[in-house]
């Protein structure tokens, strides 16, 4: 690597403190005893010496700032450049990009432009900045980017380097602090986890982590996935979702760790120690520094207890609500775990609170509304009783408008819809918030910012804006961005999903897997025998944004990767034992039905845990919240008692039936990949082997099947009995359904898993349990 000695710092070549290095347009200068500074040679910022130190003069002014002084303390050096910037500056500050993937998509949401073109036709590198990233950069002054999928690790630390070059020559020079949600899940989907583009270790996410009752392993993924994030320019994780899945049937449940309040304290405790503390050669100060990585997690005050189990994204899964009036349970992992922890980072850098309203929970100012407009939720429990003063960053999309049914995705004002765009923008900033999720543009926060100076006079919506500010500045300075956002692509290549991650990963994948039921020792089995694998019908399906995929009959599972375990037949007659792989039953509508509503009903329905049509004969007679006063406002009852759902993919039940009857007496076995509890009745007793991951390569499973792995993987929540028992708990209770006793007398509740000596019983069992 060849040295450098910039001409304006007139040095002399013996000078030992600095060493320049040359990568594209960056160059790289370091103190003998402080960090190492890298900069755009084209971005016009200089190197100032000051006693003997090196320091970037960011804002071009010619003298050392307190903010560019990384030998002050975070809080002074944020506190400073806050009072330097204009109101216009923080309210760009403010936002929070929506979904960015490198390069940007042609069509659909996200879609991007290059010189006016799309990417196929612009002639542009990958890693190029797209017209919309440049507008949002250096217009409205964002530096808050969330990143979807990217065409590889490579292009993602080029991409960073020409983000991080262009905004260092704007303004006071803020660097970008990109962010993700999850990236490292086994399972690739497009809900929820956008992030799973280029390769990267893949580990168990949500209940599949939840199920290895191991937070320790859980703090070695988090300090693994930071450093690949870190590779990535990732300076913030949208992670972990530490809500409680107390109510079995709701949507997202899946990327929740458990229903225990103890249990998914501890792993979301590990989580975000493990992503937030450096090691001691890249600390900066208390924990923080090169290799931390911001975590978000969400969500504020707990978004698991869904009104039957429906979902905040759509109107129609607005409220959550305390039928147990067991709110505490539900801060738990937020006020006891991801706010007190043992290294020097201390507390989770930033909050998102959930879209939902927390139902008459309210007892100051009497307000349902969304937990990200409630200054109750925000400012009165999250700031002054529990001491939070770290970032609070909306959901995405709350401030924009609501779509035309309760079932379309749309923006989610929930309790606000009859306000304006910059309306909501204001009461999110008066409730105590810090940033919006998913707004490019500061227009409507220069407005909120204007409605404050109104009604409190511009000294007090100064010093309002400066507080966000200090907040969200700080999460930029402690992960040294403003030292060095720069990557060298050639360690992205080395570290991104390099085999060591990649095989710890792949063990905590394969320890995530839970044995439900061997009779008669009918697991492992060892010998390549024959197996007989039948194909799948899956029907037409709709993605987040309702777009359908087309039905298809084939095999679920790469044959060829069968084929490694055992000889593969399709012909029942000739195998010696059959696997049948399903999906748990999915419900072909989350909770609502506009055929329904527009057959008179009130178009809410029953979201089922079992394959078989369900009839909701023991629901709520009315329900516990309702009321949608833009867009349906003669609803004021959403119960769906008496009404039926059937689960769209009643064919994987069929599959196992038909098997059973093809094989006869010779073993059949199911492996079940859940998303949410389910109901078991229906057929275990017809099986010899139940194995169920929550999200997990094939190759995992199979290698507990094949006894290549002892399994030890725990249930992290309840499998419920039947459908009544689910209709009989309350949204708010954990623990509190009958689960279901099987053939051999195992009752399928929260810490049960068979290894191959029988029931796990051990010090993760002692330690989590049943309270």
């Amino acid at each position: 690597m060849k040295k450098y000695i910039p001409n304006f710092l007139k040095l002399s070549v013996c000078l030992l403190a600095l060493q320049a290095t040359a990568q594209t347009n960056m160059d790289y200068i370091s103190n003998n005893d402080g960090p190492k500074l890298g900069y755009s040679k084209e971005s016009g910022v200089k190197i100032l010496k000051v006693d003997g130190h090196f320091f970037k003069d960011l804002n071009q002014n010619g003298k050392l700032d307190p903010y560019e002084d990384w030998r002050l303390p975070v809080e002074e050096r944020a506190k400073d450049l806050a009072s330097k910037m204009s109101v216009e500056q923080i309210a760009g500050l403010m936002l929070y990009s929506q979904h960015q993937s490198i390069p940007a998509g042609e069509v659909g949401f996200g879609a991007g432009t290059y010189n006016d073109k799309p990417f196929s036709e612009s002639g542009a590198v990958a890693s190029a900045i797209s017209d919309q990233q440049k507008k949002f950069l250096k217009e409205d002054d964002l530096r808050h980017v969330l990143l979807t999928a990217v065409k590889s690790p490579e292009v993602a630390a080029k991409w960073n380097n020409n983000v991080q070059a262009y905004v260092e020559g704007l303004g006071l020079g803020i660097p970008a602090n990109n962010s993700s949600d999850p990236r490292n899940t086994a399972t690739v989907t497009s809900e929820f986890n956008a992030g799973a583009g280029g390769t990267i270790s893949l580990w168990p996410d949500g209940l599949a982590m939840g199920a290895t009752f191991d937070p320790a392993l859980v703090k070695q993924f988090g300090e693994m996935a930071a450093k690949e994030y870190r590779a990535l320019g990732i300076t913030t994780a949208l992670s972990p979702q530490i809500d409680l899945g107390t109510e079995p049937r709701w949507y997202r449940i899946a990327y929740v760790f458990s229903e225990s309040p103890e249990l998914v304290k501890a792993m979301g405790k590990a989580y975000v120690e493990g992503f937030q503390t450096s090691g001691k050669e890249a600390e900066i100060n208390d924990g923080w520094g090169y290799e931390s990585v911001n975590a978000m997690v969400k969500h504020w005050p707990g978004g698991g207890p869904e009104e039957g189990g429906r979902d905040g994204h759509w109107a129609m899964g607005k409220f959550a609500v305390y039928p147990g009036d067991n709110f505490k349970d539900h801060i738990k992992p937020f006020t006891e775990g991801a706010f007190k922890l043992d290294g020097g980072t201390k507390k989770a850098a930033a909050v998102m609170p959930y879209y939902t309203i927390s139902f008459d929970r309210d007892d100051i100012y009497n307000e349902n509304v969304g937990n990200g407009f409630s200054k109750y939720i925000i400012t009165e429990l999250l700031r002054d009783k529990y001491g939070y003063d770290g970032v609070v960053c909306t959901d995405w999309l709350i401030t924009a408008d609501e779509g035309e049914t309760p079932g379309t995705f749309a923006g989610k004002p929930w309790g606000t819809e009859a306000m304006s765009v910059a309306e909501r923008h204001y009461k999110v900033l008066m409730a105590g918030v810090d940033q919006f999720g998913g707004n490019n543009e500061k227009g409507p926060v220069l407005e909120a910012y204007q409605m404050g100076v109104k009604e409190f006079g511009e000294d007090f919506m100064r010093a309002r804006f400066e507080r966000s500010a200090v907040r969200l500045l700080k999460n930029i300075f402690r992960t040294g961005l403003f030292e060095n956002p720069y990557l060298d692509t050639e360690k992205t290549k080395e570290i991104v999903g390099n085999a060591e991650f990649m095989k710890v990963g792949y063990e905590a994948q394969v320890k995530s897997v839970v044995m439900l039921k061997n009779k008669e020792a009918a697991l492992p089995i060892k010998e390549k025998k024959t197996v007989y694998i039948p194909k799948i019908y899956t029907p037409v399906s709709t993605d987040w944004w309702g777009i359908p995929t087309p039905a298809k009959f084939e095999y679920p599972v790469d044959l060829e990767l069968i084929k490694k375990y055992y000889k593969v037949t399709d012909n029942a007659a000739e195998a010696d034992f059959a696997m049948v792989f399903v999906r748990n039953p999915q419900s072909k509508e989350a909770g609502y039905s506009e055929t329904d509503r527009k057959s008179g009903g009130n178009g809410y329905v029953p979201i089922s845990l079992q394959y078989e049509t369900y009839t909701a004969a023991t629901a709520r007679e009315h329900s516990i919240a309702a009321g949608d006063p833009v867009i349906d406002p003669e609803i004021k009852d959403r119960s769906f008692k008496a009404k039926s759902s059937t689960a769209s993919n009643i064919m994987d039940l069929r599959t196992i039936e038909d098997t059973k009857m093809l094989m006869g007496d010779k073993p059949v076995i199911v492996s079940v990949t859940a998303d949410k509890p389910m109901i078991f009745a229906e057929f275990e007793n017809l099986v010899d082997g139940i194995v169920l991951n929550f999200g997990v390569s094939t190759q995992a499973i199979m290698d507990i099947v094949s006894g290549k792995a002892e399994p030890s993987g725990l249930l992290p929540l309840q499998m419920p009995a039947n459908m009544e028992t689910v209709e009989a708990q309350q949204e708010d209770v954990p623990f509190d359904m009958i689960p279901y006793q099987d053939s051999e007398g195992n009752a399928y509740d929260f810490g049960f898993g068979l290894d191959w000596s029988g029931v796990i019983k051990d010090k993760r069992t002692e330690r989590f349990k049943k309270e």
